[in-house]
């Protein structure tokens, strides 16, 4: 396999022809993947005057590495440079450059405090689309400062906080849906809306409350079998004995969609059905319920 220069990152790096384009294996713009340059481009772009690639280069390379690291193909040519450059995607103050590192965490984490590797950190400043390494450790400085995120030495993890953000700014990396099930108990949807669910979104879901047909609750979806298909976890609270959470959840089994059983220890006693499929989580409090359910989540 040959071997060229990359033109953004200036690491020498092995290429591949493809038709009329060279693709460029594994340098900094894309450590774990892939990008395509025209062949007829490479010179024109490598002549362009030393200030223009001054301001450019690097933010095609950044470019590069957002767009690979959500697997997406980038193919290109120097047509493309100045659009790129000059799109509104572009991150141009220090904040959201700051945003880019914590959506970075966020799709390689699964969870608040999962530490993520970044090494070494002078080959990996495209990552907030900064001009230079200098930049880089500034916005580190200041997103540790907002306790947004923890560094110690080349391992990095979200604060709980950091995660909301990036959650909330759409990172690149899709919610999984859950969903919750619920009986007629406005209480405990209540306490589910306020404690529970935020501790969920933690670990990569969506959660969505749905509770008995019949029943108005605030924020909550409307019953749906369409709903739970599409989940990818359901928790299942047996709390009230509610029949329809009992047909939702076994619906879900048969699509072979995992669920997690729970029911308050006020009605533990007087569980009617005792399979091995059904062995739910005992609660006396919702925080007590939040911190199991974490432990089952990681």
């Amino acid at each position: 396999m040959m071997k060229k220069r990359c033109l953004f990152c200036d690491e020498i790096v092995p290429t591949k022809p493809e038709g009329d384009y060279d693709r460029y294996i594994s340098c900094s713009c894309s450590p774990d993947g892939s990008y395509s340059l025209l062949r007829d481009s490479y010179e024109s772009i490598n002549s362009l005057p030393h200030p223009e690639k001054r301001n450019m280069l690097h933010i095609i390379s950044a470019y590069i590495r957002e767009l690979t690291d959500r697997d997406e193909a980038v193919v290109l040519s120097a047509n493309d440079l100045e659009t790129i450059v000059n799109s509104p995607m572009i991150p141009v103050t220090i904040e959201d450059k700051g945003i880019r590192l914590l959506q970075y965490l966020y799709r390689h984490s699964d969870r608040a405090g999962e530490p993520v590797v970044i090494h070494p950190l002078s080959s990996n400043y495209n990552l907030t689309y900064s001009p230079n390494l200098q930049e880089l450790v500034y916005i580190i400085d200041k997103l540790r400062n907002e306790q947004l995120m923890i560094r110690e030495g080349t391992s990095f993890q979200l604060t709980e906080q950091g995660w909301r953000e990036a959650a909330a700014s759409a990172g690149g990396k899709k919610l999984k849906p859950c969903t919750i099930l619920i009986g007629n108990d406005e209480n405990l949807s209540t306490e589910w809306q306020e404690r529970l669910l935020p501790i969920i979104e933690q670990y990569g879901y969506l959660p969505r409350l749905l509770p008995h047909a019949n029943m108005k609750t605030p924020g909550a979806e409307k019953y749906s079998l369409e709903l739970i298909a599409d989940s990818k976890l359901i928790i299942a609270d047996l709390t009230g004995q509610p029949p329809e959470v009992y047909f939702a959840a076994g619906y879900a089994l048969g699509l072979n969609i995992p669920v997690i059983w729970s029911m308050s220890s006020r009605d533990a006693e007087t569980l009617p059905v005792q399979i091995k499929e059904i062995r739910p989580i005992v609660w006396d409090s919702a925080e007590e319920l939040a911190s199991i359910l974490q432990q089952r989540l990681s």
